[in-house]
């Protein structure tokens, strides 16, 4: 019998590795412009400041994570932009009620501390906060072997935000002749991954020497933060949805009242290079549209007179343009027509 004594070292978990990662994580966030308070990297808690121009502040919170699109990141060996991609995520929802983005917290599983990558995980995660305009303000970072293999991990993150009661966006604002206009979306963002990967090894495919691939699937998902909270401040749109899982049909209906139908034009649609690729992979029309995107990464309810006012909030990328119509009905959403694959 071994005389070795037990350690929780020798048990696969490294205190001082994680420690030196929380040092790496509190002087990099430190680095940060804004107007932060508080360092509460490394605390028991985190700690802000609720703007003080909100005269009836409501608290909003989401939590999410990237999916496997974290195994893509593994098989490139490139994780600087999966961070951006969890803000993303959480932020995405949280302006859809109307809510400024405040506060972020991560949470890192892993099954061994590899600093290198963590770092790469830390710096876009900080990246796709400065983009959302909030603040990292803490988060967790689990070493767990025995619970995932070599080399694998997983990513969350939680976001807050605060909006004025006035300000938040709900279904009573959406009304009969409403238009729904199309954000772009950057690519596949976060939804769908596991279709993705099953294609790819179905088929054989290296992504690692296909350069179409290589770019498309680790673009980071498009934040919306800034050029939503802009149309809210102008009071220019009555309602909005952020499309992630289940596609334009499954997550506009959850912002639309009764009594009330998103009438969905698919030919409209502008549907990017990567969705033209997979849907050649041989996947039906149905499954498109209730797994990925389609290109509709983000969709604007407005009243019609405020349709020209829209475009200067966007780059040319990401301009909105029309996809349908509210009109009266008991279905919450009607998809008319075909998306024209190129």
């Amino acid at each position: 019998m071994s005389k070795k004594p037990f350690t929780y070292k020798n048990s696969g978990v490294n205190i001082s590795s994680a420690d030196n990662f929380v040092n790496f994580i509190s002087k990099i966030s430190s680095k940060k412009k804004g107007n932060k308070k508080f360092n509460n990297i490394g605390g028991f808690g985190s700690i802000s400041d609720i703007p003080k121009n909100i005269k009836r502040p409501k608290i909003v919170a989401c939590t999410d994570g990237v999916g496997t699109k974290i195994e893509i990141a593994n098989l490139l060996n490139k994780f600087d932009t999966i961070g951006i991609d969890l803000v993303a995520m959480s932020v995405n929802d949280l302006i859809v009620q109307g809510a400024k983005p405040i506060l972020f917290l991560d949470y890192i599983s892993i099954n061994k501390i590899k600093i290198k990558k963590l770092k790469s995980i830390i710096k876009g995660i900080i990246n796709g906060c400065k983009i959302a305009d909030c603040e990292l303000v803490g988060g967790e970072t689990a070493e767990m072997p025995g619970t995932y293999e070599k080399g694998k991990f997983d990513i969350a993150g939680f976001a807050v935000g605060i909006v004025d009661k006035n300000k938040i966006l709900n279904k009573n604002k959406i009304k009969n002749g409403d238009l729904i206009l199309s954000v772009p979306s950057s690519g596949i963002h976060s939804n769908g991954y596991s279709l993705v990967r099953h294609i790819i090894k179905t088929k054989k495919i290296n992504i690692n020497k296909n350069s179409h691939l290589k770019k498309e699937l680790l673009k980071p998902t498009k934040i919306y933060v800034k050029e939503i909270l802009n149309l809210i401040n102008n009071n220019l749109i009555n309602g909005c949805a952020n499309i992630t899982g289940g596609g334009i049909s499954d997550n506009i209906k959850r912002v639309i009242p009764d009594n009330l139908c998103a009438n969905i034009n698919l030919n409209n649609i502008k549907t990017l290079k990567i969705f033209n690729w997979l849907k050649k992979q041989n996947i039906s029309d149905i499954e498109m549209l209730k797994t990925f995107n389609c290109g509709v990464g983000f969709c604007l309810i407005i009243n019609p007179k405020y349709y020209k006012k829209i475009n200067k909030y966007f780059s040319k990328q990401f301009k909105p343009y029309l996809i349908g119509k509210i009109i009266k009905g008991k279905n919450k959403v009607k998809l008319n027509g075909k998306i024209n694959w190129v």
